[in-house]
């Protein structure tokens, strides 16, 4: 075996929680050229050079993957968020005072704003679930295909401070789309960019709305007796469905990963039942996942492990808007919504997100919320397994899980030092524990003072 260089960075003296296929736990790590060249043991690979930083009793776990995060807006917005004040919309989402980005000086801005907020709460890798030429006169601005393009540039240049996974939506924000523009849209090039910092792995489809705005398309009626449709152009029920259909046909054979926005029960189960067909007629393709999933049945949840579908969803939206579902549809339709614990039984591919800005991107506190909602006994095996939701499974999700989302010799250094370990902690303590530093790709993009 060669002998490995000297170490660009050494973290010893504490915890090193890897997340690996046995979730070995060790002392220290080293890292080279971007990359872990050693976990344990790593005396032998300091050099001269070498920076030694003793974590006092610290905790190192893999970056954390916020795999649903519009960044752009996040950028745009922050300090604010959608519902920080307690509503939805109005003035901070941009409605009333024109775009929040208007020209490509301010979309770099909000892009490198959003990677210094991301890169204080250890976030190294994040998805951006929506860009594209369905936004390009989107009120906001913050979802269009020059975002792409801003994207494209900042990581030909090295300014990005995570690594970015991206949809590509050619229809609008929560709002409709066409089959054609979809066609259309699926049929134009990507841009190019080294995938371990941009990736464009597919496109997303908004299947129908959010249940609080009675747009979730639903088995059940809402109290004003609608139950909500497709956001799919079509004239009837039955023709959406068609449309939609023939959307994830085309974009399942162009070999695009699939994400589908669907909250109403209705909709989620014409969604896998689409995926379904599209891998049978044509083989398995991308690493297909619903979003949201809010009113996800028992039955679809057991279908999804063997379609390799994940689902993709967010405790912390649950929490806030849960009295909002239950005044649309019910308690009964509350108390089936977001069945995480479920979810996690069958097995599940499950990934945990934000939604940012919707919400605050402080994964620490929507780890709490999602403990909260499985209801299990705290222990060490709840917490990884959440945290595992938010770095490893999202790792699969990217298809990247060959080189990210675990602290392994060879695949890359992205880091999140936590002051505390979190697997001796209660869920509901780990908000408090602060984030001492950064590391993506063996570089240092925050750091405690």
């Amino acid at each position: 075996m060669p002998t490995p260089p000297p170490a660009d960075l050494v973290l010893t003296g504490g915890t090193v929680l890897t997340f690996d296929p046995d979730d070995r736990e060790a002392g220290a790590l080293a890292v080279a050229d971007g990359s872990v060249i050693g976990v344990g043991d790593v005396g032998h690979l300091v050099g001269p050079d070498t920076r030694v930083v003793d974590l006092h009793g610290r905790t190192v776990l893999p970056g954390i993957n916020d795999s649903h995060l519009h960044a752009a807006w996040l950028g745009a917005l922050w300090p604010d968020t959608l519902l920080g004040g307690g509503g939805m919309g109005g003035e901070q989402a941009g409605e009333s005072a024109g775009p929040l980005v208007a020209d490509a000086e301010a979309r770099r801005a909000a892009i490198l704003r959003a990677g210094e907020v991301v890169s204080r709460l250890g976030i190294t890798s994040y998805t951006e679930p929506g860009l594209g030429p369905g936004e390009d006169g989107g009120r906001t601005g913050c979802f269009s295909a020059a975002v792409l393009d801003e994207y494209t540039a900042l990581a030909a240049a090295g300014r990005l401070n995570a690594r970015v996974t991206v949809l590509r939506l050619f229809g609008e924000l929560d709002g409709p789309s066409s089959l054609a523009d979809f066609e259309r849209g699926l049929a134009t090039p990507a841009p190019e960019a080294d995938p371990r910092w941009l990736n464009v792995t597919g496109v997303k489809i908004f299947a129908d709305g959010i249940p609080p705005m009675r747009s979730a398309w639903t088995h059940r009626c809402y109290h004003d007796g609608t139950s909500g449709h497709l956001l799919v152009d079509g004239a009837q029920d039955t023709e959406r469905e068609a449309n939609l259909r023939r959307m994830i046909d085309l974009a399942h054979r162009a070999g695009a990963q699939i994400g589908v926005h669907a909250t109403g029960d209705r909709s989620i189960e014409t969604v896998v039942s689409a995926m379904a067909d599209a891998i049978a007629a044509h083989g398995p393709a991308g690493r297909h996942y619903l979003i949201h999933g809010d009113l996800v049945s028992a039955d679809v949840l057991a279908r999804l492990p063997g379609l390799g579908i994940g689902l993709n969803t967010q405790p912390g939206i649950a929490a806030a808007t849960g009295p909002w579902l239950a005044a649309a549809l019910g308690d009964d339709a509350l108390r089936e919504a977001w069945p995480l614990r479920e979810a996690f039984a069958h097995g599940v591919p499950v990934c945990l997100s934000s939604d940012a800005p919707v919400i605050e991107p402080d994964w620490r506190r929507w780890v709490a919320a999602a403990a909260e909602r499985i209801g299990a006994t705290p222990g060490p095996e709840l917490m990884r397994r959440l945290l595992r939701a938010y770095t490893v499974n999202p790792a699969v999700q990217d298809g990247a899980e060959s080189w990210k989302g675990s602290i392994e010799v060879g695949k890359v250094a992205d880091l999140c030092v936590l002051e505390a370990n979190p697997l001796e902690l209660a869920p509901a303590d780990l908000p408090h524990v602060g984030v001492a530093m950064t590391v993506v790709g063996g570089r240092t993009v925050f750091e405690q003072s």
